[in-house]
């Protein structure tokens, strides 16, 4: 017997990245994109589900007798009911540890470019200050180094261990956050409120739960450091948006850079999109994870992911 796999969005794979098909008799379905009305027909011969970013509810699982397993293109899970797959015997499967070079070294593009101003520094030569300056260089904007300043990291796994160590190379104070409202530390962390007091740069790698959505909100921000930048390359509704937005128009932070908002994409009214337009704000649209090499790996254990998981079926 065949099995049927069926990918929602195949097209969160970009052109040119090979997807091999798995080395066991099956149909193969796939799908640039799926809307949310389309999930339960489109799975509804499936044995192997493949979404990256499409949700996967409780009620699309209970409409689905044929489903035996939800292979998850990327890392977070959140985009499925897991309590309700786990009651089925389903098991969500994610691709884990392949961004821990790609992310973090967008990080620190990001990080880099908001403390170097480079924004306002390419700005200054196409506008022709530089050419009507009458010197060799031109002030745009303040710049500041890496080098001695505190990086906290919030969130630790492989990611968040990448980027403290290349914080380090780059001579920075990094500073590892314990959990917000946790009562103990553990060895090597500080308090989340130390964290935001102390840290220069601020940056997030925790996945979205009922416990991190919103942590930075207008509380936290009030709680930064003036001045400090806040960078978010995991999930977007770990901000508050609309407070960032407050905090970062009365010059509370220094800037952000952020590759994740709340939704993906953004409609046309969405806070994000006018936070954009602030000249100390970068917004990437989710492509942190994204070099040539990260996808491959991710499209390579996908497919072994799901290997795994029929060659283990096979033995029970």
């Amino acid at each position: 017997m065949s099995d049927s796999i069926v990918f929602l969005d195949r097209r969160t794979i970009a052109d040119g990245i090979i997807l091999r098909r798995p080395a066991f008799p099956h149909v193969w379905v796939e799908h640039d994109q799926t809307a949310a009305g389309d999930v339960a027909a489109r799975l509804a011969e499936a044995t192997i589900a493949i979404t990256n970013k499409v949700p996967i509810g409780a009620d699309t699982i209970a409409s689905l007798p044929k489903l035996q397993m939800i292979a998850v293109a990327a890392t977070g899970t959140d985009i499925v009911d897991k309590q309700a797959a786990a009651a089925r015997g389903i098991p969500v499967v994610n691709v884990a540890g392949y961004a821990a070079r790609t992310v973090p070294e967008h990080v620190f593009a990001l990080l880099l470019a908001l403390k170097r101003n480079i924004v306002a520094y390419r700005d200054a030569v196409l506008d022709g200050d530089w050419t009507r300056g009458g010197q060799f260089c031109v002030f745009a904007a303040p710049i500041a180094d890496l080098s001695g300043q505190r990086l906290g990291v919030v969130g630790t796994g492989a990611i968040g261990d990448s980027v403290a160590a290349i914080g380090r190379a780059f001579g920075m104070d990094v500073a590892l956050s314990e959990r917000p409202g946790a009562t103990q530390l553990r060895p090597g962390r500080l308090s989340f409120d130390e964290v935001l007091a102390t840290s220069d740069a601020l940056t997030l790698h925790c996945p979205l739960t009922d416990e991190t959505r919103h942590m930075i909100n207008d509380a936290t921000l009030a709680r930064m450091k003036p001045g400090a930048v806040i960078i978010n390359t995991a999930r977007g509704p770990l901000i508050d948006e609309p407070a960032l937005e407050r905090a970062l128009k009365a010059g509370k932070l220094g800037g952000a850079g952020l590759d994740v908002t709340a939704p993906e994409p953004p409609p046309e009214d969405a806070p994000i999109l006018r936070i954009a337009r602030l000249p100390n704000v970068i917004v990437t649209p989710h492509v942190a994870w994204a070099s040539a090499t990260a996808m491959q790996t991710l499209a390579d254990r996908l497919i072994d992911n799901i290997e795994a998981f029929v060659r283990e079926r096979g033995v029970r």
